[in-house]
């Protein structure tokens, strides 16, 4: 899988898991259903978010951790291209 397709899977996995974060907080907050259902609705909605912030943390590390990478390599490129021009 190439860089880009798997930034792109983990951006979408990043967006799902906010969804799931708000989602959970509107069930927890807004939702009369899920409010007259007592504990297990509490369930339910803490359940949501906690899935939500599991596929939203990690990506994001990951993310940060291949854009760190990304930025290295061009630093390291730019710098070979200049000792080449000082070397001619």
């Amino acid at each position: 899988m190439s860089d880009e397709a798997l930034i792109r899977l983990l951006k979408i996995m990043m967006l799902t898991g906010i969804s799931l974060i708000l989602l959970g907080i509107y069930f927890h907050m807004y939702n009369e259903t899920i409010e007259g259902m007592g504990v297990t609705g509490i369930l339910i909605s803490a359940c949501t978010v906690a899935i939500g912030m599991i596929m939203s943390l990690p990506t994001k590390m990951f993310l940060t951790f291949l854009l760190v990478k990304r930025e290295q390599d061009q630093n390291k490129q730019a710098k070979d291209l200049e000792h080449n021009k000082s070397d001619a």
